[in-house]
């Protein structure tokens, strides 16, 4: 019996990965308080990552997609029923074991989401490269700005040591200025393709 369903798996993903981060934060340092906007920020990487991972998804088991889809758009869209179909995926139980099968789990919601926009459907469209390509791509980066957010990088003061480098706040911002000049331009090329 599943006790979880994919809304309930998203949640708990993001409640999760944003209290993992915050138990990194260290003791007895001035990063100790967490404010609203470090919160946000942590919550909108870890939602990114999520989405990442299911980009990935996208990618890997676009056969899947395209043969769900054509069973999805033969029940729901004679009607123009597809919000009927984003409720039953967003309610649709999830066993244990299947929690991360991007096969079986995770893929129908690229199928479902193509009731919309079927390009994410096809493995030769401009939408399926971008997100396969974006999820591979900005994993690293989500995870690196968090951890820049939690640790005390005051401890990591050697110059010789790596660690001081990559979390230093001038590349940190670089890395974090480059992923969401990315994400915004990948959106941008993605509003104005759905208007052509």
């Amino acid at each position: 019996m599943a006790l979880l369903n994919v809304a309930s798996v998203i949640a708990i993903f993001l409640l999760a990965s944003t209290y993992a981060f915050l138990s990194l934060l260290p003791t007895n340092t001035a990063k100790t308080s967490v404010s609203p906007l470090t919160l946000s920020l942590l919550f909108f990487n870890n939602l990114n990552i999520f989405i990442a991972m299911c980009e990935i998804v996208l990618g890997l088991n676009i056969l899947t997609i395209q043969q769900d889809y054509k069973r999805l758009h033969a029940k729901y869209s004679p009607g123009n029923h597809e919000w009927s179909a984003c409720v039953k995926f967003l309610t649709m139980p999830i066993p244990l074991s299947q929690l991360c099968s991007g096969k079986h789990t995770w893929s129908k919601m690229w199928s479902t989401y193509s009731l919309y926009d079927p390009s994410y459907q096809n493995h030769e469209s401009f939408g399926f490269f971008i997100d396969f390509g974006n999820g591979l791509s900005t994993i690293p980066p989500s995870i690196l700005m968090n951890l820049a957010m939690v640790l005390d990088t005051t401890r990591y003061t050697d110059s010789d040591s790596w660690s001081s480098t990559v979390l230093s706040p001038l590349f940190v911002g670089c890395v974090g200025l480059a992923m969401y000049w990315q994400l915004e331009t990948i959106e941008i090329l993605y509003k104005v393709e759905i208007l052509l």
